[in-house]
């Protein structure tokens, strides 16, 4: 039960990030565009750690380099 509260939390920030972003593209208040530049700076920052644990994984133990 506590799992389900805090992933409905969860997923209300991320929906209410991804409308600030788009509210602040539009010009939006400031404390909009403060919120829109927070969300975009955290999924650089999940983008990346996505793409080197994405990077690590590949690269241990692929057969897709073509020796298989």
């Amino acid at each position: 039960m506590f799992e389900l509260v805090v992933l409905s939390c969860v997923l209300a920030l991320v929906i209410g990030g991804c409308v600030c972003v788009v509210w602040a593209a539009r010009g939006g208040p400031r404390w909009v565009r403060g919120v829109a530049a927070v969300t975009i700076g955290l999924s650089r920052v999940v983008r990346g750690l996505a793409r080197s644990s994405r990077t690590s994984r590949s690269g241990s133990g692929s057969s897709s380099d073509g020796d298989g």
